[in-house]
């Protein structure tokens, strides 16, 4: 199945691909973090559209993603300066 990695703010389509584990996909996004060698980005939430290409309906999972608040991010480091 087609599935296009989306961010939530701005609509902009950061990663197209194909996939075969629909349900494994999904469940490894629901974790903590989505991590792609460009950024880091946590689930929102998902669509599965359907879509007429000739006549043939096809699916398309599309995995909504929210940028990683850096904040967030430097609270799971803890320095001890003494």
């Amino acid at each position: 199945m087609n599935v296009i990695f989306v961010l939530t703010s701005t609509g902009q389509e950061i990663l197209q691909m194909v996939s075969h584990d629909v349900a494994g996909l999904l469940a490894a996004v629901k974790g903590e973090y989505v991590t792609f060698p460009f950024g880091s980005y946590k689930y929102d939430f998902h669509t599965l559209d359907h879509y007429l290409e000739g006549n043939e309906y096809r699916q398309e999972l599309v995995i909504y993603l929210k940028e990683e608040d850096s904040r967030e991010s430097m609270k799971q480091f803890v320095i001890d300066a003494e």
